[in-house]
């Protein structure tokens, strides 16, 4: 089926804007922030409100409580160790006059804000922390379930490499927005805003001289923004590299030692690292400028307030105070030391915010990934509103199927509508697969189509259980259109062995099972029986309850094999169908599952794909194709006795067969 695939796939766009695009799909920067995208993430906040609404809250209370400390100190100083004659505070005229006592219940109010601080961040961080890990499940499980959805065709163009960061990286991006991103934005705008609120109301000129080097540091941020978000594109597709390339070599390990590609691959795998390398010493030399330079901005703010400052607390002596203007305001000793604390805290959200642009830059471009693949509609789902049950006959039927793997236009849609058969075929920008193919199986006999690579054999069975919809014609199972039934029931109707058998990590016996809690332990062992598989599961240390690691990689191809065919016998299905399921076993293994074979198709409809001569010739019914067309049917004498297609296929494929199939009877079962 891979090959037929390959040969019929549409073609791809050849512009190199369209490659460099579909190459970097990944690692697509986008913006900040978009409206669009940030309403549909808010709608996954909703089941937690209540949790998001006690977060804000704790973020706003805590803002106000970060804010106290140098107020504190500024009360301190200016009402017990350097007293002034100024009008005292509200707070002031609430303390003690004793200087011993009333340092004592600031000292006791410093230390109940930092006890609310404290409960206040924990509240907000094990909130955020608990509705991000619920927003990540339900966004994984919504991803997982309309993967599921998709039909085969959507895997064919999309890799699973991209599919699977869709639920991990690109999930745990967005968890970042919500729970470092968002929030924290907020929080440092709400300590900014009563930082900024406080040192106005202090002294207005003192606030102008901390506040005068933020153009400096912003546009200092823009710089470092514009830098580190190409470095982290560029990090992501090194990543992106790096995981395909030690995936696809890894896999292939075997065919790298064999053709002794060691060095070669490992050269290939530093290039690819090297750049991963270069990419993140070029983020890490930003941040190393980056943050000295705030640093030095804000201390000069700090040095320009200490300086103004300090004039201006000489001129809150009582000597100097005629001297005091509107320039030259009267300062306390106080209010200087708590406006060089206001300063110091406040360029470190300042430092935060570049940061935080980073995560929502990158929770942005995530969830723009996201929406795309759940805005990607099923193409093959159950059209009627009412869908109808087949009689469950295990009757097969292809009425006039014209099929190709290719996503047709409008245009090329409306040919396919209206012309006839033979201007259909002509059409040359159309890849037909299948051309006009036409036969029906009957209930409880068994079919085998046999053709060349590439003659559409595959996609036959793959229609039958409606992988895909046809372009025209009709595909009937049971008596009704596949296009009619529903999806579930009608697959269920099926049993498959493929060629390449694929077994989940798991045991032996949830392999046969798959999930189908129905099926009991002794119906499990039954079918391996019935496959000839039951005394090499019973030789394992554990049985049916041996552990198989990821694709049964600790088991041979045919014991694989013979796995498939218990799994398939053990669901029971009413239409069978295996795709060259014998292939990869050897002739001796052969006629040993050959008795279990029989036992498998009798009293359901079996459909075969094989290119064992011993397969075919058990067939009711042989279907030749070539190049998608259905040329002769017949049973195996009657075919050869036609001296075509069928005749050529035996006489180059299957002749030799007969004396291997002749010398495996000889061996006792």
């Amino acid at each position: 089926m891979a090959d037929e695939h390959k040969k019929t796939a549409p073609a791809e766009p050849k512009t190199k804007t369209e490659d460099t695009r579909r190459g970097v799909d990944d690692d697509v920067v986008g913006k900040a922030y978009d409206s669009r995208l940030m309403g549909r993430l808010v709608r996954y906040l909703a089941p937690y409100k209540l949790q998001v609404a006690v977060s804000v809250a704790a973020i706003v209370l805590k803002a106000g409580s970060d804010v106290l400390g140098p107020y504190f100190v500024k009360v301190a100083v200016d009402n017990y160790f350097a007293p002034t004659h100024e009008k005292h505070s509200w707070l002031a005229a609430k303390l003690s006059a004793d200087p011993v006592r009333g340092v004592t219940e600031i000292g006791i109010l410093y230390l109940a804000s930092l006890v609310l601080i404290f409960g206040l961040e924990f509240v907000q961080t094990y909130m955020m922390q608990w509705t991000g890990q619920k927003i990540m499940f339900d966004l994984r499980s919504q991803i997982f379930r309309h993967i599921q959805q998709m039909h085969v065709g959507f895997f064919d163009r999309n890799p699973v490499g991209r599919l699977v960061t869709r639920l991990t990286s690109d999930v745990d991006a967005l968890n970042d927005m919500f729970t470092a991103g968002v929030l924290a934005i907020f929080e440092d705008v709400f300590v900014l805003a009563f930082i900024v609120a406080i040192m106005v109301k202090m002294s207005w000129l003192l606030a102008l001289l901390a506040l005068s080097v933020i153009p400096l540091i912003l546009y200092a941020t823009h710089l470092f923004r514009r830098h580190v978000r190409e470095s982290y594109r560029r990090q992501r597709a090194a990543t992106a590299k790096i995981n395909s390339f030690t995936q696809e070599y890894v896999s292939g390990m075997s065919v790298v030692q064999l053709f002794n590609r060691e060095q070669r691959a490992f050269n290939d795998f530093s290039a690819v690292n090297d750049e991963n390398k270069r990419a993140w010493s070029d983020a890490i030399f930003a941040y190393a400028l980056y943050y000295p330079v705030v640093e030095f901005l804000s201390s000069i703010a700090i040095a320009l307030v200490i300086w103004r400052g300090g004039i201006a607390v000489l001129h809150a002596n009582p000597a100097l105070a005629a001297h005091a203007s509107f320039l030259h305001p009267v300062v306390t000793l106080g209010i200087l030391i708590a406006f060089i604390q206001y300063a110091q805290r406040f360029f470190r959200p300042i430092q935060d915010l570049s940061d935080k642009y980073n995560i929502l830059q990158a929770a942005m471009a995530a969830s723009e990934r996201i929406f795309k693949l759940l805005d990607t509609k099923t193409e093959i789902a159950t059209t009627s509103a009412h869908p109808t049950s087949g009689n469950g006959s295990g009757r097969i039927e292809f009425r006039d199927v014209w099929f190709t793997y290719q996503t047709l236009t409008e245009e090329q849609r409306e040919r396919v509508r209206t012309l006839p058969d033979d201007e259909l075929g002509g059409c040359s920008d159309i890849e037909w697969i299948l051309r006009g193919v036409s036969f029906a199986v009957e209930p409880d006999t068994t079919a085998a189509i046999v053709g060349h690579t590439g003659a559409g054999k595959t996609t036959i069975t793959a229609l039958m259980m409606r992988f895909y919809d046809v372009q025209r014609g009709a595909v009937l199972v049971d008596g009704v259109d596949v296009r009619e039934q529903e999806l579930n029931k009608l697959r269920r109707r099926f049993g498959v062995v493929l060629q390449d058998p694929f077994l989940f990590s798991g045991t032996i016996a949830q392999n046969i099972r798959l999930g189908s809690s129905w099926i009991t332990d002794d119906e499990v062992a039954k079918a391996a029986e019935e496959v000839n598989v039951a005394d090499f599961i019973r030789t394992l240390p554990m049985g049916f309850a041996e552990p198989v690691l990821e694709r049964g990689s600790t088991l041979s191809t045919g014991q694989k094999q013979l796995i498939s065919f218990a799994r398939a016998l053990a669901h029971r299905p009413g239409i069978l169908i295996l795709d060259e399921a014998t292939s990869s076993v050897d002739t001796e293994t052969e006629f040993r599952v050959r008795l279990a074979l029989e036992r498998m198709i009798t009293g359901r409809t079996s459909v075969l794909i094989a290119h064992r001569l011993s397969t075919i010739q058990r067939a009711d019914t042989i279907l030749v194709m070539h190049k998608g067309k259905l040329r002769e049917q017949g049973t195996h004498q009657e075919l050869l006795a036609m001296h075509g297609l069928y005749f050529k296929l035996y006489q180059l494929q299957y002749k030799d067969q007969e004396l291997d199939a002749d010398a495996a009877a000889a061996v006792p079962a």
